[in-house]
């Protein structure tokens, strides 16, 4: 059958046909040879398929485990192929015990020279340096509010010495 139909091909001295069912092919005339050309061609290639298909299901009804290793083998040749780089990927336990360590969360502080410190889980809340170096929580993010509080909380009686 394949025979004829590359005779047949051959016979019409064809160069390129268009897919059978394409654009291109319907806008061809019905005396046009390439026309045929793809018909033949699409029906061998039908015949091929349908082939392939019967001897599958036949294989599947006879021998499973062959037909397994068929159908599987370019699978099974692409697993091969990344096995190598997969391998050299880290697990899912070994992803979860890095995020573990990089996961454990430090103290806010507050330092020297630098502005106050948005404390997480405490919306609105800043860590300054308190006068004597202590860590002080406070509602605003402003340093100078932490002065002005700090010489309103020094003892009113004290006289300063002359």
């Amino acid at each position: 059958m394949a025979l004829w139909a590359s005779a047949q091909v051959t016979t019409l001295d064809v160069a390129d046909a268009p897919e059978y069912g394409s654009p291109a092919w319907c806008a061809l005339r019905t005396t046009d040879p390439r026309r045929a050309a793809a018909i033949i061609t699409a029906a061998e290639q039908w015949r091929r398929h349908a082939s392939r298909e019967a001897w599958l299901d036949h294989l599947l009804d006879e021998d499973p485990e062959r037909w397994y290793a068929y159908v599987t083998a370019d699978a099974n040749a692409y697993a091969r192929h990344i096995a190598p780089a997969l391998a050299r990927r880290p697990t899912h336990a070994e992803l979860t015990a890095r995020r573990a360590v990089r996961a454990q969360a430090r103290e806010v502080a507050a330092a020297p020279g630098w502005p106050p410190v948005a404390i997480p889980g405490r919306p609105g809340w800043w860590r300054h340096l308190g006068p004597r170096g202590e860590p002080l929580d406070l509602p605003h993010n402003h340093p100078q509010e932490t002065q002005h509080r700090d010489r309103r909380d020094r003892p009113a009686g004290r006289a300063r010495a002359a």
